[in-house]
């Protein structure tokens, strides 16, 4: 039997750092009975050189090995350029940002591909070890908090000395998902007095349980405003006006404000106005984790701090992506976990099972043509294929 080989890719788009392998999971790729090829430096911006990866059997190759890989993992969906090169019936892997790419999706039905979105991965107790989203989103509200500090031109913990005191700093956390609740807990660990809100009512103990207090208005709507795969429903335009404008209030306290209000396939909802910006202290910040789907705040600019009615506004894209090195390692061991369950117990070869949950929930393209019924295609009948 010839062993499947698995080719990690160098990233090519949009400056990405992050990288699809660590040593330790070509480790267990090699365990698996894989042949890994890495490209030459694709790991260097997340720390790792190609030496790393030899150490534990991975081969380190050049682009055109890609085009006799039956696997392909990567960080980010595939350039057009990128998808000419694999062979046909080879699987790809990675976060592919479907929603409103259906062109880029179609590209790869056409070119033969069968690829797998990692953040359409089901919030299930099986999946938790392969959910990308939490993993980076876990990280990037913990960099929001230390973006903030590095713009904040005052201390963020309480400090009393013979001097005076210099008061603890002021958080609001908009959004209490994955990354609102890490940046809760990494301002409070910085010393900071932090607040948060968010829409779904099992947010209130979260933030509580982490030394946050919770901000909202808790009316019947806003007691059934969570989906049951536990994501924040969209609310209507009363309970929006009613919201806004106790979080107008609460802002206009604030020395920092750090925003990650997202709804999958949606663009991101507004949340802080010029008007809301404006009504806080000089030298206030805010943080946009949202800026990739539009951002939540008015006056937000991608990858920049922006001065917006006097308060620095921070808005870089791809927020894991500063921390590369510890991100990497994490995406690396969602995908690793997630290939697994493609190679059969019994035969040791790849197998997809579309009967399998994962693979309907994550599978866009397969055998000519998109299949993931959200983007124009129908789950084919299960079956077992080699």
């Amino acid at each position: 039997m010839v062993a499947a080989t698995v080719y990690i890719s160098r990233e090519t788009v949009g400056g990405e750092p992050r990288v699809a392998c660590s040593p330790e999971t070509v480790k267990k790729m090699k365990a698996l009975g894989l042949d890994v090829v890495v490209e030459t430096g694709a790991g260097t911006l997340s720390r790792i050189p190609d030496g790393e990866y030899e150490k534990l059997g991975a081969r380190i190759g050049s682009a055109t090995d890609v085009k006799t890989a039956d696997v392909v993992l990567k960080v980010r969906r595939p350039a057009p350029k990128e998808i000419k090169a694999y062979k046909s019936g080879a699987i790809v892997i990675a976060i592919m940002d479907p929603y409103g790419n259906e062109k880029a999706i179609a590209e790869m039905a056409s070119a033969g591909l069968s690829t797998f979105a990692m953040e359409l991965m089901p919030r299930i107790t099986r999946a938790q070890s392969m959910d990308v989203l939490s993993s980076q989103a876990n990280l990037a509200g913990y960099q929001a908090v230390i973006d903030a500090a590095s713009v904040y031109d005052r201390a963020m913990p309480m400090m009393m000395t013979a001097a005076g005191t210099v008061p603890a700093a002021k958080v609001f956390v908009m959004g209490a998902g994955v990354a609102g609740l890490q940046a809760i807990a990494t301002a409070r660990r910085l010393g900071a007095v932090v607040s948060a809100t968010d829409v779904r009512p099992a947010a209130k103990e979260q933030v509580a349980s982490l030394g946050g207090k919770f901000i909202a208005v808790e009316d019947d709507e806003f007691k059934a405003a969570e989906t049951a795969a536990g994501y924040a429903k969209p609310m209507s335009a009363e309970y929006q006006a009613k919201q806004a404008a106790l979080v107008a209030e609460h802002i206009a306290k604030q020395d920092i404000v750090i925003s990650t209000a997202l709804i999958p396939g949606r663009p991101a909802p507004r949340l802080v106005t010029r008007n809301m910006l404006k009504a806080m202290k000089p030298g206030s910040v805010a943080v946009d984790l949202a800026i990739e789907r539009g951002g939540n705040i008015e006056g937000a600019v991608a990858d920049q701090v922006a001065d917006v009615e006097g308060v620095r506004v921070i808005a870089y894209a791809n927020v894991p992506g500063r921390i590369a090195a510890s991100a990497s390692l994490l995406y690396a061991k969602n995908l690793v976990t997630f290939l697994e369950t493609l190679i059969s117990k019994e035969t040791k070869e790849l197998t997809i099972n579309l009967d399998d949950e994962l693979v309907k929930a994550t599978m866009l393209t397969h055998g000519g043509r998109v299949v993931h019924p959200n983007f124009g295609g129908a789950v084919p009948a299960a079956v077992k294929e080699g």
